[in-house]
């Protein structure tokens, strides 16, 4: 969440006039000049009779629940992908990480929008209008009535572009309209202002990021978790947002666009580059700085800005790096997440849960370490600079990495083999009153279950058999009281069977199942299977139903919560009855036979498919608190020293160009998911050592930088007016002190 500090900056907000002590000679004009605006008569309400605007409140809360629909929406986003639209782990990764990138290039539109052409007051409202349909939609894409599988994937991608598009166009224009509202007096009130600003965004994200995987995962509708109502509250959250900062319109300061900065430096920029290029003749003098090439066009006050811009813009290269690995919290930790065990004793914690523990620690970190851990180096005579502690900080995420690589490799040793390329996982349930004995041939392959196997007897593991192409018909030999039964079966790669045997008479009969959505998202799942000759309704609590058909009627696997079920309510069209499903531990995969036992009723065989999740998911606490301790050290210090070493006319550019590190880093990730092909332990060892090699380049390029204070920048330099159009004289302005 620390992406969001440089929200504190705009208190320096480059765009505002300030009076000044020098008196400079104005451009004449036969125009006559239009006058000021006079001062306020009456000045802006203040809050409780204290110098702060009332208007504030406003901006504060808006912020609040802004950030509460962002990081709610996003907290379970990933799991959305993976057991809703039904992608797989890499393409979800993949289309959360494209998302986040999205989210970090827009913010350049909305400051081009808001600087040149609407202003701050118009931008955020017509943006967030645009951020609410964007949830409007969202949520529609995940009502599973409102049609098929194509028409939820368009409504998703077309509302998360909305949502890029509105999150990203406010992003810079609402901390620094907050700054806006203050006068320039009132400077220490400003600072304290964006303190509660940051404080705002953090609760936000905490409060969200816990509560939506509980409306996802312990509400239940239409009969699965409730995807629609997880996407729903932060959109209704951006509405109250919305009305919240409309109401407080009459009361606004709204500064009138005053153009925007980054366009002149880039406008500067490209123009030195297109006159040094026209100018490369051996017979023109050289220039000292490529930017010099600008000076026939742009003031000289801008060209020494950007150099100084150029300068710390050179130390962002590596940086994109570091937001690689950070903002995998929400996608392939989350994944990590849902093979482990949520029960901590006194609650169980979602798999996207865990994302609380990031804002969590970052609101005890940041005073921590400035309290604490940064005085105690400072009392050993140790200078740690800037640039050091950004360094310490990737180190620690290469870490972080690191644990997470062990961890995933513990989770491979507990997890069930999966089935690969031309390989199917079958296994067998005998419900016939004896044995039988099963024999599986195909195209030359034999692969045989080589004992007779018992009336209800509880397979150990899936065979995996061998396919000579990605889909296969097999031959089935069934030998049963001196009879032989021969039955065929098409399979196809990579994926589970079951292979069901039912008595039939005096015979016997198969029916082969595929096991779909077998796999968990950290919760249990349950199939039934009814031998009953009713149709069987059974309630697993919760608004969770299922139907199950007559005569070796199979059910598709359900996702429930763990916990204990001795006595589920089933219902037929002559009675009703309970059953006990004993345990159902966190995180495995079950197979209920009801069967008729004569002496006790219709009763419950159970088998266990997947084995239940062993590993805690507190093993990702120590991850958690390198990654958001590197965090700490890299985001708040990079953006401090950046602001010391960059002019006051350039903050917003360097707080685009930070954006863009970000955006840059989710790329980095989306195009590895994509194409890395490694399995998840090696992904993380790999994210890890690119890290640390890019922390060796940077503290070369660190060991080399040389600071400057700011004044050195800020230094009086003649200025020039660039050439006006029309009937202004254009005149060089000498600084003349009072």
């Amino acid at each position: 969440m620390l992406e969001e500090r440089e929200s504190k900056e705009p208190a320096m907000n480059p765009f505002q006039k300030k009076e000044s002590k020098e008196i400079l000679f104005s451009p004449a004009s036969t125009d006559e000049i239009p006058p000021r605006p006079p001062s306020l008569l009456n000045p802006p309400p203040k809050i409780c009779g204290s110098n702060y605007p009332l208007s504030i409140a406003f901006i504060v809360v808006n912020e609040f629940c802004e950030r509460f629909s962002y990081y709610g929406m996003k907290a379970v986003l990933t799991l959305y992908f993976l057991y809703f639209l039904h992608w797989n782990e890499d393409t979800s990764t993949s289309v959360y990480h494209a998302f986040s990138s999205l989210c970090y290039f827009t913010p350049i539109l909305g400051a081009a929008i808001a600087d040149s052409w609407l202003g701050k007051f118009k931008t955020i409202i017509y943006l967030s209008l645009v951020y609410v349909l964007g949830h409007v939609i969202k949520s529609l894409g995940a009502l599973p009535i409102l049609g098929g599988y194509m028409v939820h994937t368009v409504l998703s991608l077309v509302g998360l572009s909305l949502i890029a598009l509105g999150t990203g166009g406010i992003k810079p224009c609402v901390a620094a309209f907050g700054g806006d509202q203050f006068e320039e007096k009132h400077e220490e009130e400003r600072t304290r202002y964006f303190s509660v600003f940051y404080l705002s965004i953090n609760a936000g994200s905490l409060i969200s990021t816990f509560i939506t995987p509980m409306l996802r995962g312990d509400v239940k509708c239409f009969g699965d978790d409730c995807y629609a109502l997880a996407f729903g509250v932060p959109g209704l959250l951006m509405v109250i947002a919305l009305a919240v900062f409309a109401m407080g319109s009459k009361i606004y300061k709204k500064p009138p666009p005053e153009g925007n900065i980054v366009i002149q430096v880039v406008k500067c920029s490209w123009f030195a580059i297109s006159n040094r290029f026209k100018n490369r003749s051996g017979d023109i003098p050289r220039r000292e700085h490529w930017l010099d090439w600008a000076a026939e066009k742009y003031p000289k006050q801008l060209i020494m800005d950007v150099k100084a811009l150029t300068r710390v813009l050179f130390l962002y290269i590596p940086l994109p790096m570091f937001w690689a690995l950070l903002d995998q919290q929400g996608s392939r930790w989350t994944l990590q997440a849902t093979k482990m065990n949520g029960n901590l004793g006194l609650f169980v914690l979602q798999p996207d849960q865990m994302q609380v523990i990031n804002p969590f620690l970052v609101l005890i970190f940041i005073p921590f370490f400035d309290l604490v851990i940064y005085r105690l180096i400072s009392k050993c005579g140790i200078k740690f600079s800037s640039l050091r502690k950004m360094a310490v900080g990737m180190i620690l995420a290469c870490l972080a990495f690191a644990v997470a690589a062990l961890v995933e490799i513990k989770i491979n040793e507990m997890t069930p083999p999966q089935p690969g390329p031309q390989e199917v996982f079958l296994q067998v349930f005998n419900l016939a009153d004896d044995e039988v004995k099963v024999t599986v041939l195909g195209n030359n392959n034999n692969s045989l279950l080589a004992e007779s196997i018992k009336s209800f007897q509880k397979m150990p593991h899936y065979s995996k058999l061998r396919l000579m192409t990605k889909s296969q018909d097999f031959h089935f030999y069934l030998n049963y009281h001196n009879l032989s039964v021969n039955t065929n079966s098409s399979v196809e790669e990579k994926h589970w069977y079951s292979l069901i045997i039912r008595e039939d008479g005096k015979n016997i009969s198969s029916i082969m199942v595929k096991d779909e959505n077998r796999t968990t998202n950290g919760m249990t799942t349950v199939r039934f299977v009814n031998t009953l000759h009713e149709e069987l309704s059974i309630s697993l609590g919760r608004g969770i139903f299922l139907n199950v058909g007559q005569d070796y009627g199979v059910s598709a696997y359900r996702a429930v919560q763990s916990g204990d079920y001795h006595a589920v309510h089933c219902r037929t069209e002559n009675k009703n009855f309970s059953l006990n499903l004993g345990l159902l531990d966190f995180g495995a995969s079950y197979v209920f036979i009801i069967i008729n036992n004569t002496n006790q009723g219709p009763q419950a065989w159970r088998m266990e498919d997947i084995p239940p999740n062993t590993i805690s998911i507190a093993w990702q606490l120590p991850q958690y608190a390198l990654v958001t301790a590197a965090e700490v050290m890299f985001s708040v210090t990079g953006l401090e020293f950046s602001y010391s070493q960059a002019p006051t006319s350039m903050k917003s550019v360097l707080q685009a160009a930070w954006l863009l590190t970000v955006a840059v880093g989710n790329i980095i990730v989306l195009i590895v998911a994509q194409f890395s092909g490694l399995v998840q332990w090696a992904e993380f060892i790999l994210f890890s050592c690119l890290l640390l090699v890019v922390c060796l380049i940077f503290s070369v390029m660190a060991y080399y930088y040389v600071p400057i204070k700011p004044e050195a920048i800020q230094r009086p330099t003649e200025k020039q007016i660039p050439r006006i159009q029309g009937n202004m004289i254009n005149l060089e302005t000498k600084s003349t002190k009072l």
